[in-house]
C-alpha cells in the first residue's frame, strides 16, 4: 500500500516533491519519482511484495509508459496469464494494470479485482488516472492554471490548492483528451449463479442450502485471495459477526500451512468488543493481541484522529478513535490486516434498516450505502491504517462478493421480530463459530469498544450552545450537534479552505 502524487500539464516538481513528502506515512519504506512527458509521477511505498519486486514507478520494457499505484490487484495472476510473458519485468500485482492499459487501453481496468488508485503517463503524452469501482483506495484531484494535480490525501496539497480539491469518482478513469469515463460500477449486474434459485424471499422464508453454500464459498474464496503477499496478514477482530467470520476463514488458511493467524482487538476495560474478541480468538486458536485504552487516552487522540481521517462526521470520528488505536497497535506486529468492512452494507446489518418493509426499498438503500462507502467508512479505514504504515484489506467489498451479495433476494435480509440482522450470513457459516458468538447482536465498533459514550458527551461540552448557534451554518448542510461542531473546528483548522461537500460524506444522523 502506498501514497501517490501526480501532475499533468504545467509541471511544478518542487511543489510535487512537497506533496509527496507529506505522504511519507503511507509509504515509509521507499520512494520513487519520474518526469514522463507532460507529467510528474511520485510514489511512497509500503513494502509488502518485496520478493516479487515492487519499486515504482513501474515501466514497460522500452519505457514508453510508466505507472504509479496505491493498492492491490487480487486476480493479477489470472490476468497475467492472458498477457505476453515477455512484457513483465517484476512479479508485482500492480504491473498487470500497467500492461493491461498498454495493450488494451484504460477500459480494460474493468477486469481488475482489487482496490487501487493508478496514474499512468507515457512519453508520447498519454495520461490516465483511475480509481477502483468501490473507492476503497483514495484519490483526489484539482485543476488549475493548465495543471491537474492528484494525491492520495487532502493533506498532501499546498494550502492554496485546497479550495479546488475534489474526490476523484470511483470506477472512473480520466484522460486529458476524453475527460472522465466510467469503466465499472460499484454494484455490478446480477450474479448469474443465482439464476438457478427460485422461490419466496419474504422475511423468514426458507433459504436453500445451495444458496447458503454459494455465499459461504464466495466469501472463503475472497478472503483467501486477499491473503497474498510476502508478509504476514492479520485480522482486526472486534468480536462481531463480520470480523469473526473473516478471522475464521483466515485462521483455517494459516492452519493448513502449519501457522497461526494473528488477531488484534482494543477497547475500554470490560468493553463488550474486547470480551467477545477474546472469546472468538480462543475458539479459533489465534495468536491474539489486545490493548486496553482509557477514556482520557481516547479523548486526547481526537484532534489527531480528525486530522488523520480528514472528516468531521461524528459517527465516523467515534469509530475512528478506537480504529486508530487498533491500527497503531497492530502495526507493531504486521503490515497487512483484513477487516469486516462492507458486510453491513451488503447483508443489511444496520439497525436503521429494520425500518424498511419492502424488498425494493431495502435493496435500493443497500445499493446507496455501498456506493457511498468511499467517503465514509472506507475513508476512515484507509486513513487510520495508513497513518501507521499498515495496509487494510476488505474482502466483503471485492467486486464479485458485492455482485453476489446484492443479487440475493432482499427479503432474506429483512429483519424484525424473530429475524435477526444478517440471518443469511449467519446461517451460511453455521458451525464455524459457537452459537453465542455467531448470533451475537451487532454493535457499532465505537459502541462496542466503549468510545462512543466517552466522546459524545465530552466533545459536546467543548462547544457552548451560543457558539453552536453562531457556527452551525458555516457548512452545507449545517452542522447538526455541538459534538459535530467540535470536530469541525479541528477539521477547519487543518484543512481550512477545503469545501467539505466536494471531498467527504456525512451520515444521515449525527
Amino acid at each position: 500500500m502506498c501514497g501517490i502524487v501526480a501532475q499533468h500539464g504545467k509541471v511544478d516538481p518542487e511543489e510535487a516533491e512537497r506533496m509527496l513528502s507529506r505522504l511519507a506515512h503511507r509509504g515509509p519504506d521507499d520512494r520513487g519519482t519520474a518526469r514522463v512527458g507532460d507529467a510528474w509521477l511520485g510514489h511512497r511505498r509500503l513494502s509488502i511484495v518485496d520478493v516479487r519486486g515492487g519499486k515504482q514507478p513501474l515501466r514497460t520494457a522500452r519505457g514508453e509508459l510508466s505507472l504509479i499505484g496505491n493498492g492491490e490487484v487480487y486476480n493479477h495472476e489470472e490476468l497475467r496469464a492472458g498477457l505476453p510473458d515477455d512484457v513483465f519485468s517484476t512479479g508485482s500485482d500492480n504491473e498487470v494494470a500497467l500492461h493491461l492499459v498498454a495493450e488494451h487501453g484504460p477500459d480494460s481496468l474493468k477486469d481488475l479485482l482489487g482496490m487501487y488508485a493508478f496514474v499512468l503517463a507515457g512519453r508520447g503524452g498519454s495520461f490516465v488516472a483511475a480509481r477502483d469501482p468501490v473507492g476503497i483506495k483514495p484519490l483526489y484531484w484539482a485543476h488549475r492554471y493548465g495543471r491537474t494535480v492528484f494525491a492520495s490525501e487532502l493533506g498532501a496539497y499546498d494550502e492554496d490548492w485546497l479550495a479546488d480539491v475534489e474526490a476523484f469518482p470511483p470506477g472512473h478513469y480520466w484522460t486529458p483528451q476524453g475527460g472522465l469515463e466510467r469503466f465499472r460500477a460499484a454494484v455490478p449486474e446480477k450474479d448469474e449463479a443465482l439464476d438457478r434459485f427460485d422461490g419466496p424471499s419474504e422475511p423468514g422464508a426458507f433459504i436453500p442450502d445451495g444458496m447458503l453454500a454459494l455465499v459461504r464459498e464466495r466469501l472463503i474464496q475472497t478472503v483467501e485471495r486477499q491473503m497474498m503477499g510476502d508478509v504476514p496478514v492479520g485480522v482486526f477482530l472486534s468480536g462481531g459477526l463480520d470480523s469473526s467470520l473473516v478471522a475464521a476463514i483466515a485462521a483455517r488458511w494459516y492452519a493448513e500451512r502449519g501457522e497461526k493467524l494473528q488477531t488484534f482487538a482494543v477497547g475500554l476495560q470490560g468493553s463488550s468488543d474486547l470480551l467477545a474478541a477474546r472469546a472468538v480468538a480462543g475458539h479459533l486458536g489465534t495468536n491474539h493481541h489486545e490493548k486496553i485504552y482509557t477514556a482520557e487516552e481516547a479523548l486526547g487522540l481526537v484532534p489527531e484522529v480528525v486530522r488523520c481521517i480528514e472528516s468531521f462526521d461524528p459517527s465516523l470520528v467515534r469509530s475512528a478513535v478506537p480504529n486508530y488505536l487498533l491500527a497503531r497497535f497492530a502495526a507493531e506486529h504486521v503490515k497487512v490486516v483484513l477487516t469486516g468492512e462492507g458486510a453491513d452494507e451488503i447483508f443489511a446489518g444496520y439497525e436503521y434498516l429494520t425500518g424498511f418493509a419492502t424488498e425494493g426499498d431495502l435493496h435500493d438503500e443497500l445499493v446507496r450505502t455501498v456506493e457511498g462507502l468511499h467517503n465514509l467508512n472506507l475513508q476512515r479505514c484507509d486513513r487510520v491504517t495508513m497513518a501507521h504504515g499498515l495496509e487494510a484489506r476488505v474482502p466483503f467489498l471485492e467486486l464479485d462478493m458485492i455482485e453476489l451479495g446484492l443479487s440475493l433476494p432482499a427479503g432474506w435480509k429483512l429483519s424484525g421480530p424473530g429475524q435477526p440482522e444478517k440471518r443469511l450470513l449467519r446461517q451460511a457459516f453455521d458451525g464455524w463459530l459457537p452459537d453465542d458468538l455467531l448470533w451475537r447482536k451487532k454493535e457499532q465498533f465505537g459502541d462496542g469498544s466503549g468510545a462512543s459514550s466517552v466522546l459524545r458527551e465530552k466533545m459536546a461540552q467543548t462547544v457552548s450552545q451560543a457558539e453552536f448557534e453562531d457556527e452551525h451554518e458555516r457548512v452545507e448542510p449545517p452542522l447538526r450537534t455541538r459534538e459535530e461542531a467540535a470536530y469541525y473546528r479541528i477539521f477547519r483548522e487543518h484543512l481550512g479552505p477545503v469545501r467539505p461537500g466536494r471531498v467527504i460524506g456525512r451520515f444521515a444522523t449525527a
